[in-house]
């Protein structure tokens, strides 16, 4: 049989989603304890890898299995075996042909930046920060010159295994709450580190250091070197994974991407 899961981590005590030979991945955890539960080796596909130091509100996994267990063994009984910074959310039975990453229909990030003059003390492993000023409105005005679908060469990482650098750009919404600024960006895939070399091409228009129609001639120009250099990860969280609703996952991701918006600014309050 094959079950779908969707798991919430912290990213900063990873070395990232794909298993390493190490076993300090995601992925190493979430199979070692989904292991024990069967009774068996079991091997997990993601709807999208993570970098080192990324979260996630929703991951969303599949694996098969000949074990017969209920579905609360695959939630409950894996989260006791997991470390704290890992959590499964839910758990459901899906077809043979369900794939975490090939059924995905769209995925959706979001950023967390606190915009002060000091570095964070706290929570500097959750959030991206910068301290010149930001002016939201440039930001806002900018980030409109990539929705469409677009060649994202230059804001791919040089390692992206992506086949295409062709993807569709839904949406992309820049929030405010006192020091603190909340990007959302979606998209049918996304590259290699393309979320935080978009972030931080916009923290060059926010600042002052680049004109807001610098952001398209970098997308024209297909060049990475040409962009502003890759914003920290641990600003970075993969907020919904978007299926079919004929797979009946119940993608909760959307209510954590709500929940982070508001809590972000009320932690960093003094």
């Amino acid at each position: 049989m094959r079950i779908a899961l969707g798991i919430e981590y912290d990213g900063s005590r990873y070395c990232g989603w794909q298993t390493q030979p190490s076993g300090c991945a995601v992925q190493d955890c979430l199979q070692r304890a989904l292991s024990q539960i069967a009774t068996e080796p079991i091997e997990t596909q993601c709807a999208g890898r993570t970098d080192a130091g990324v979260h996630a509100l929703e991951q969303v996994v599949h694996f098969d299995t000949c074990a017969q267990r209920p579905l609360s063994a695959w939630v409950r009984g894996v989260n006791t075996l997991l470390p704290r910074s890992c959590t499964v959310l839910w758990a459901r039975e899906v077809p043979a042909e369900f794939h975490a990453r090939f059924c995905a229909r769209g995925r959706a990030y979001v950023y967390v930046l606190l915009n002060r003059r000091e570095r964070p003390g706290l929570f500097a492993e959750h959030l991206g920060w910068h301290h010149h000023a930001l002016d939201l409105g440039r930001m806002r005005q900018a980030a409109q010159i990539l929705l469409g679908t677009h060649d994202f060469s230059a804001f791919r990482a040089a390692e992206c295994q992506a086949r295409s650098p062709v993807k569709t750009l839904q949406r992309i919404d820049i929030e405010r709450r006192g020091d603190v600024f909340v990007f959302h960006l979606q998209a049918d895939a996304f590259l290699q580190h393309m979320v935080r070399n978009i972030v931080g091409c916009l923290v060059y228009v926010g600042n002052g250091t680049r004109a807001i129609e610098w952001l398209g001639q970098v997308l024209e120009g297909r060049d990475r070197s040409r962009g502003a250099p890759t914003f920290a990860a641990g600003g970075l969280y993969l907020a919904q994974v978007e299926y079919d609703a004929h797979w009946g996952l119940p993608q909760t991701g959307a209510a954590g991407a709500r929940i982070l918006s508001r809590l972000a600014p009320a932690l960093m309050d003094d």
